[in-house]
């Protein structure tokens, strides 16, 4: 049916060619490609090996590009002529990627919305900037399809269209059960991670944000097939957009477990400057501490085989529906140890590579068909949800959940 240009080569991006290679009637061809051409073209051997080659099977080409510059990026897209570029690099390249999209007309799907390399800081502002140009374009721009952003947000339309009239209060809750036995280890890109958590919570509420210390806000959550965590308040990006398109809300928090190992590492790292992004000198060269600390951390992708346990990962929403309170809690849980079983990666980039997957088919398929650059929220729910039980993130719905105070 169609073609989707794969940039990025990492764990998420791993899972995601696995299962575009799962769903050939839809991802007839696709290209992966990074500035590493190896990891691509390892990629494509274990996907050939595994689902075979030929006739009824996805076509895998791989390519070497620099998401950095747009002229690499514009070549590429000419070369290859895909449906949808699916952006799972890093969230510095968002605005590159998007204007190479324009440039090509070229629909666009992206896991994060863009954060820029020298400031701890991310919002949708610059990408919301490109709305009027990719509307004129006749293209469409698929802002956060991963689990968080992204399912979440599917999950916030889902319980708006089935089960509200408004929507006053969401909870986000994710919860990473899994043990990968290292003292400390990132379960995503370590750069990101750290960034994420190291910098000050805030949550939505009554129209505005309410700014929070690091980790200063915790609670303890009995989590379906995990048990009881202790979770900390941090600001995520879905919350800016979810403020924006979810009818009657009050407030929005979003929740992250942390075991105390972590917490006590990433303190100390801290305390020493190593989580910085500002540059020093070393032995006459500038380098950011944190992106070597990032050097010398274990790849998440490398974490598969050791990781046990399982992640929960849903949204509580409390709202009304024709002049009655209604409490509604959705989620997925995921094993680790299975997801390894199944395309060789740990629980927290299949949680990512499946819905990002599903996103480009939505695009692909015309199932979601709006020029213009939107969050996931804005879309019709009902064919993602309906595509995430069949792809392998199954969801559970509870009308009397224990609630966070």
């Amino acid at each position: 049916m169609g073609k989707a240009l794969i940039i990025g080569a990492g764990g998420v991006a791993g899972v995601a060619v696995h299962k575009c290679c799962q769903n050939p009637e839809v991802f007839e061809q696709i290209c992966i490609a990074s500035r590493t051409k190896s990891k691509c073209d390892a990629l494509k051997k274990a996907c050939e090996e595994k689902y075979g080659i030929g006739e009824g099977k996805t076509k895998i080409t791989t390519a070497k590009v620099d998401a950095d510059k747009v002229e690499e990026l514009v070549a590429l897209i000419n070369e290859f002529k895909p449906d949808v570029v699916m952006n799972i690099a890093l969230p510095y390249q968002d605005l590159t990627i998007m204007d190479a999209c324009l440039e090509t007309k070229t629909n666009y799907m992206d896991t994060a919305n863009y954060e820029p390399p020298e400031t701890a800081h991310f919002e949708y502002s610059w990408q919301w900037a490109y709305r009027e140009k990719f509307e004129k374009a006749g293209i469409t721009a698929l802002l956060g399809s991963g689990f968080d952003p992204g399912v979440t947000g599917v999950f916030s339309a889902y319980a708006m269209k089935h089960y509200f009239d408004e929507i006053e209060y969401i909870d986000i809750l994710d919860c990473n059960g899994g043990d990968h036995g290292y003292p400390f280890a990132t379960n995503f890109n370590p750069e990101i991670n750290i960034r994420e958590v190291a910098a000050k919570g805030s949550y939505w509420e009554d129209g505005h944000w309410v700014e929070t210390e690091p980790m200063e806000i915790k609670r303890v959550y009995n989590f379906d097939g995990v048990g009881e965590k202790d979770m900390y308040l941090l600001h995520h990006e879905e919350i800016e957009s979810l403020a924006l398109n979810i009818k009657g809300i009050k407030r929005i928090r979003f929740f992250m477990t942390f075991g105390q190992s972590y917490l006590t590492h990433l303190k100390c790292l801290e305390n020493v400057g190593m989580t910085s992004i500002e540059p020093i000198e070393f032995e006459g060269k500038m380098i950011q501490p944190l992106q070597f600390l990032k050097a010398v951390l274990p790849d998440p992708a490398s974490l598969g085989p050791r990781t046990v346990g399982k992640t929960n990962i849903g949204c509580i929403f409390r709202g009304k529906k024709d002049g009655k309170d209604v409490n509604y809690y959705v989620y997925n849980m995921c094993d680790h140890q299975e997801c390894y079983k199944e395309v060789g990666s740990q629980a927290i980039s299949y949680t990512t590579g499946v819905p990002a997957m599903i996103g480009a088919m939505m695009l692909i398929t015309g199932k979601w068909n709006m020029p213009g650059v939107h969050n996931i929220e804005e879309f019709d729910p009902d064919p993602f949800m309906d595509a995430l039980n069949k792809f392998g993130l199954p969801w559970v719905e509870n009308f009397n959940p224990e609630l966070v105070d």
